[in-house]
């Protein structure tokens, strides 16, 4: 978990816990299958924090969420080795770093307990190229803590990775879905 922020009265934290777990889901067809799966590669490597001010905005300098790529795992090694070395070069690009900018849609002051959901604007960084992305969240609030689910999509194209092209792979969709489920811990400035 990463150590929670020096946090001034009003001001609110959520930190990444353990448990949280970092995932792609990306449409396949193999020879040896014949019809369209989902290829999904995860990782229970991710990490970070949203810190929130007095007024609920939220602040980009003190935030950042950050999985490594590296220890992505699917149900194939050869997946695995294949997108590890030639659609995200994780040796040169080991991590997908997030920076949010707004929490569009949630509720302020942050209730204490329920289920709440709202969009995460920011800015992602994969494969080196950065671009602005926005999350879907659903939230279930329990005091101090907080468990959901994160969802995003966008292209291979969009972070200028190389489509998996191979002979066991008929296809490969171009939509690449990202979800997070997390455990995190809610901590409030006094």
């Amino acid at each position: 978990m990463v150590p929670g922020p020096e946090l001034r009265a009003g001001e609110l934290a959520v930190v990444l816990g353990e448990g949280s777990r970092a995932r792609y889901r990306v449409r396949e067809e193999l020879a040896r299958v014949g019809f369209p799966t989902d290829a999904v590669g995860e990782t229970p490597d991710a990490t970070g924090l949203l810190v929130f001010g007095a007024d609920g905005a939220l602040q980009p300098e003190r935030s950042r969420l950050e999985v490594d790529l590296r220890t992505l795992e699917s149900d194939s090694s050869r997946r695995d080795g294949y997108v590890r070395n030639n659609t995200l070069e994780t040796s040169s690009f080991p991590t997908a770093v997030f920076v949010p900018r707004e929490a569009r849609g949630l509720p302020w002051p942050l209730p204490g307990a329920g289920e709440v959901t709202f969009q995460l604007e920011g800015d992602m960084t994969v494969h080196g190229v950065t671009k602005p992305l926005v999350w879907e969240v659903t939230a279930q609030l329990n005091g101090e803590s907080a468990t959901g689910q994160a969802k995003t999509s966008f292209t291979f194209e969009v972070f200028e990775m190389t489509k998996p092209q191979v002979f066991v792979v008929i296809s490969v969709d171009e939509n690449i879905r990202l979800e997070l489920d997390f455990i995190a811990g809610v901590t409030r400035g006094a």
